[in-house]
């Protein structure tokens, strides 16, 4: 009986100590691997931001305009931003070069008008613009238009040159101005293909999954892993034409663009934005350009061929004669007014322009050219009415010839602001020796 009692107080703590090797031997080899597995985040410490730092910058919410996508920003939509508009637009010697004359006006991405505007002389047509805004489907400007007022009287003044600009538009008013702009859309070809990459990613996710349990097939006893269910198939993608009326539909009423039924689409930014600049050229001149002198009526064209070459207007036939050099000049037989308009009514512009005329030999008018211009669109009027006048021709050895001669027509300030208009009177009289009207001076 003694015998086991001692064999059992000796196993007991032979066990024990064989134990406590057993766990020491564990402890280090668990030490071991937990220090081999430690994060690289420890070996290569990043630094000052603490922790408290880290979980205040997540916690605190996203701006919610930093969730929109960049293709809503107006200043990415196209490859343009608002800034470069402002610096081709803000502050520029502009020209509308179809003088519309009014003050609302609406342009397609062509710069082609939209509707229908009174047109006049390009010496009303000069605009400042001095807002401009960007938004996905068009640009919008505001402005106020300006009238040319000429100041060069005498032959020795450059009229070119001695030109100031007079506000037209009333304050507290503006002249708008829409563009409609060219649509960016997402190329469809681009999504197909990342459609057919997620899809090989899917089955080639599949053939390694497959590979790996025939490699190394489960226990039976463990359970079987459900199938996944499938994916939600992907709604039918839109056509550039679908995403252009979709996001016409989106968009607010005002920033819609004004003929919807033009616009087309492009999945270039680069290409929209040369459609938006060539929109722009068509419906601004940086000051007169030739595209905007070959537009002009031709006794236009020839006072400024006139003014580049420096030279005094010649008509171009040589068998034209000079008023000094006929044996009868050429005379008024009726008299005119030139029709002014409110514009110059308004403005007060007043004075007195020149004009070379061609008399041919039954007495009507030929070719009329601007000398002095006064501006405001009162030359036009005063040409048109040059036109309509009744001459006794020039004579020479007998005969009647052609004759170019100057006239000077004056303009003045109604007491009524309203468009006076006599209509010419033609006599079968000679002229009186007094001047043919108060407004009109034929010189010798």
């Amino acid at each position: 009986m003694f015998t086991p009692v001692v064999r059992f107080l000796l196993t007991v703590p032979a066990v024990k100590a064989r134990f406590g090797v057993v766990a020491c031997f564990t402890a280090l080899a668990l030490a071991f691997s937990a220090s081999s597995q430690q994060p690289d985040a420890i070996q290569h410490p990043v630094a000052p931001a603490s922790q408290s730092d880290v979980t205040q910058q997540s916690a605190t919410p996203a701006p919610a305009h930093s969730a929109a996508p960049k293709e809503t920003l107006p200043q990415e939509a196209g490859g343009i931003s608002e800034a470069e508009l402002k610096q081709m637009l803000v502050g520029k010697s502009l020209y509308l070069r179809g003088g519309y004359l009014d003050n609302s006006l609406s342009f397609n991405e062509y710069g082609h008008l939209i509707g229908h505007s009174t047109q006049g002389s390009f010496t009303l047509s000069a605009i400042q613009i001095n807002k401009v805004q960007i938004s996905k489907h068009k640009v919008t400007m505001e402005g106020v238009r300006y009238g040319l007022h000429f100041l060069g009287q005498l032959d020795s003044e450059d009229t070119s040159i001695a030109i100031e600009r007079v506000r037209i538009t009333p304050k507290m008013k503006v002249v708008n101005i829409t563009i409609d702009r060219e649509m960016v859309v997402k190329p469809k070809k681009e999504k197909e293909l990342k459609a057919g990459n997620k899809l090989t990613a899917s089955n080639e996710e599949q053939d390694r999954k497959f590979w790996h349990v025939k490699r190394s097939a489960a226990p039976a006893s463990e359970p079987v892993q459900p199938a996944l269910p499938k994916a939600a198939p992907e709604p039918e993608e839109m056509s550039e034409a679908d995403q252009l009326k979709a996001s016409i539909a989106a968009t607010p009423e005002e920033e819609r663009p004004a003929d919807p039924k033009s616009v087309t689409t492009t999945t270039s930014p680069a290409h929209a934005t040369k459609v938006l600049k060539d929109a722009i050229d068509n419906v601004f001149a940086q000051g007169l350009d030739e595209r905007m002198i070959a537009r002009l009526p031709d006794f236009w064209k020839l006072y400024y061929q006139a003014e580049a070459t420096r030279t005094n207007y010649r008509p171009k036939d040589p068998s034209i004669f000079c008023q000094n050099t006929v044996d009868q000049k050429a005379r008024l037989l009726t008299k005119f007014e030139p029709d002014s308009n409110e514009f110059a009514q308004a403005a007060g512009i007043l004075g007195m322009a020149q004009y070379h005329a061609v008399v041919a030999p039954d007495g009507t008018v030929g070719e009329v050219v601007v000398s002095h211009p006064i501006g405001f669109g009162l030359d036009e009027n005063a040409v048109a009415a040059i036109r309509k006048a009744k001459f006794q021709p020039a004579i020479k050895d007998g005969k009647p010839v052609a004759v170019m001669l100057n006239l000077d027509v004056s303009f003045r300030i109604y007491s009524k602001r309203t468009n006076v208009h006599t209509p010419p009177e033609s006599t079968d009289k000679p002229a009186e020796p007094v001047l043919p009207g108060p407004y009109s001076v034929p010189r010798p």
